[in-house]
């Protein structure tokens, strides 16, 4: 299918800062698409150029075949729903809606079917009459993404519509999200730096870091077979090795040198040859630890390591181990492990703090990055030492949940 929403090499500079650096990607018609990143990596800007509130240096961004790059937002078949609603207090709900229908001076009848049409879409027609302030963040998204559809936009834009919102509320919106599109049918682009978003709701995910795409798939691929380091470490948490090549074990397997752990055994999907230098990212929850010594029932293919156990976290679905294979902390590896709860109390000794046990994960969990960048590793989620230190792992934020900085043009 061929792209509906292009940009062709698009660059834009805030005075000595390129906040996007020569993007190209394209976008089908009618799927959900997201602009994922940190904060400051150029996907707030991108949106702000395609819906003309910026201008970029270079490129051109086209819609349904027509360059629109220099067109003005009132002349665009696009419509932006903002983070903080942007809703007029002294209307009511319907009159918020029906605003946009009313300046390009619609039938009144036109508008008030129209503007039904939305109510009933977002489920909000028996609160028509109220005023935003008297309803909640909920149902304040719901009524700015009914004023934005209610235009008919070839493309719906979405920055950041749940950052405000509580955990169980953006839960719940997700879903009301979800629905919405599949019901009207058209292209949404939707920013955020929220991975849990993107990955629920996307069709594709555009991973942004410095002003470049580094990976454009759908969200399954993004997490399963991340390219660079930097998404490994952005999407979810992951654990970094970095070895030689030292055996070719078959067509579809190769033995890679660790320094300081040992010989891992992973999946060759890149047919590395015997002396290349690889880096490996393995998730946290492909990795499982045991207090015996796991049988060999995979012909090989299961790497094992004895490890020590120096943090643990419960977080009710699952728990996260932090461990180390070595003696001396300056030669140690330090790697982490999600264990999830099927069952509650089972008759097994649990594993805790210092406890000695084995570590191990297939060879097909390991997957080889093709770029990887050391800086990387600060986003990966490694806690103080110590039972006393729990309570500080569990709640400390992830990196990519950093606030907006600044005026936010450069996101």
């Amino acid at each position: 299918m061929a792209d509906f929403l292009k940009f062709e090499g698009v660059t834009k500079r805030f005075g000595p800062l390129k906040a996007v650096d020569d993007v190209t990607f394209g976008v089908e018609k009618g799927e959900f698409f997201s602009l994922l990143g940190p904060s400051g990596c150029g996907k707030t800007t991108l949106l702000r150029m395609l819906a003309g509130f910026e201008q970029p240096d270079a490129g051109r961004i086209l819609l349904d075949g027509k360059d629109i790059t220099r067109l003005p937002p009132d002349r665009r078949q696009v419509n932006t729903v903002f983070q903080n609603y942007a809703l007029f207090p002294h209307l009511s709900l319907r009159d918020n809606i029906a605003f946009g229908l009313r300046l390009r001076r619609l039938p009144k009848a036109e508008i008030a079917e129209r503007v039904d049409e939305m109510l009933d879409l977002v489920q909000l027609r028996d609160q028509a009459e109220k005023k935003p302030t008297q309803i909640s963040g909920g149902q304040k998204q719901r009524v700015a993404i009914a004023r934005a559809l209610v235009l008919k936009p070839e493309v719906l834009l979405l920055d950041e519509p749940l950052a405000a919102l509580d955990l169980k509320l953006r839960q719940h919106m997700q879903i009301e999200l979800d629905n919405i599109h599949d019901r009207v049918g058209i292209t949404f682009l939707y920013v955020t730096h929220d991975q849990g978003e993107a990955m629920s709701l996307a069709d594709h995910i555009a991973v942004m870091n410095h002003g470049r795409v580094e990976q454009l798939d759908p969200p399954a691929k993004i997490y399963e077979a991340p390219r660079t380091s930097f998404v490994a470490a952005f999407i979810g948490d992951t654990n970094f090795f970095e070895g030689t090549v030292s055996r070719l074990v078959d067509s579809d397997y190769c033995e890679v040198t660790v320094e300081d752990l040992g010989t891992i055994r992973c999946w060759n999907d890149k047919h590395i040859k015997v002396g290349a230098k690889v880096y490996l990212s393995v998730r946290p929850e492909k990795m499982h630890l045991t207090h015996e010594r796991p049988a060999d029932l995979h012909e090989g293919k299961v790497n094992v390591f004895p490890v020590t156990v120096y943090q643990k976290v419960y977080q009710g679905a699952y728990t996260r181990f932090w461990v180390r294979h070595g003696e001396n902390a300056d030669d140690c590896w330090e790697l982490s492990v999600l264990q999830t709860h099927s069952r509650y109390l089972l008759d097994t000794r649990p594993i805790t703090w210092d406890d000695e046990v084995w570590l191990s994960w297939h060879a097909d969990d390991g997957y080889m990055l093709e770029n990887y960048d050391e800086r990387d590793e600060t986003l990966l989620n490694h806690p103080t030492e110590g039972p006393e230190a729990a309570d500080d792992a569990a709640g400390e934020p992830a990196p990519a949940e950093a606030k907006e900085d600044g005026d936010g043009r450069a996101e």
